[in-house]
């Protein structure tokens, strides 16, 4: 006759199978799309067409031809250079101002940092789709200032300090001790050294987490740089992509291979931080 214990143990082994059974499921249907463009940026227009779900070793005339024609079709260099300076730029912007006004806001409980608060959280159920023909009337029509790149930086910071504030102000609020700034006062610091010296090294979680979120949107952002950005000088690589889009017909080879292009520089900034982002995400449930 089995034990209770050995009943509870088969039924958590069984409970243990099914989860990690099911979390391998979500995993190989969320990476298959991706899977496929890594496959297809290695085939040749036809045979993607003819099936372009076919592994590798069904077809013949693998090659990194894609790849060769996206880089000098899109213009490659030009357009990571824009899409650089842009995402470091805003990255940067939003980076420090974000961080600078939820201190304020944590630190000076009046009533004008808890409306400034409570607008800048009430601001992001905006949807950019509402805004979006009013923002270019404005700066373009009026202002007539679209089509530069310090344009653009300044829309990615304004339409991304909402969200940072709102997780900054956590943060600081569950995580940074007073007794700190208290400590850095008595020995002499002002209110702008305290900030720089003593709080600012104690974000590094949250920065980093918010440095690759705010990264990945600009970075990968299409609709916005659309908007802003016409000359061919200054698209950023998501734009150039598009020129591989003709009226009737599409390489579709060639698109892949763009589009991986385009990832890569993102994926390995993601690497390089992940525990940082990992640490920013659970250091208020830990504590």
């Amino acid at each position: 006759m089995m034990n209770k214990t050995t009943i509870g143990g088969n039924k958590r082994k069984a409970a243990n199978f099914l989860a990690i059974a099911g979390l391998v499921i979500i995993f190989a249907a969320y990476m298959f799309p991706f899977l496929m463009v890594v496959i297809n940026s290695l085939k040749q227009k036809r045979d993607i067409i003819k099936s372009p779900f076919s592994w590798l070793y069904t077809i013949k005339g693998l090659s990194f031809d894609n790849f060769v024609k996206a880089f000098t079709q899109m213009d490659f260099l030009n357009a990571f250079k824009n899409s650089l300076i842009v995402t470091v730029s805003a990255t940067v912007l939003v980076t420090l101002l974000a961080a600078m006004l939820a201190y304020y806001i944590v630190r000076h409980n009046n009533g004008i940092s808890k409306l400034t608060f409570a607008l800048m959280v009430a601001s992001m159920i905006i949807p950019f789709q509402a805004i979006m023909i009013p923002l270019v009337s404005i700066y373009g029509g009026t202002l007539n200032v679209l089509n530069h790149r310090i344009t653009l930086i300044f829309m990615h910071t304004g339409f991304s300090m909402a969200m940072s504030v709102f997780m900054f102000h956590g943060f600081i609020k569950g995580n940074v001790p007073i007794a700190l700034e208290e400590a850095a006062y008595i020995d002499g610091c002002t209110h702008s050294q305290t900030f720089f010296k003593i709080v600012l090294p104690l974000l590094k979680p949250i920065i980093s987490t918010m440095v690759i979120l705010n990264s990945m949107a600009f970075w990968n952002d299409f609709l916005l740089p659309s908007l802003v950005l016409s000359d061919k000088k200054l698209l950023t690589l998501p734009l150039s992509t598009y020129s591989f889009y003709g009226t009737y017909s599409a390489d579709y080879g060639t698109i892949m291979a763009g589009l991986l292009l385009c990832v890569v520089p993102i994926l390995v900034l993601y690497v390089v931080l992940q525990k940082q982002i990992i640490g920013g995400v659970v250091a208020g449930a830990v504590k």
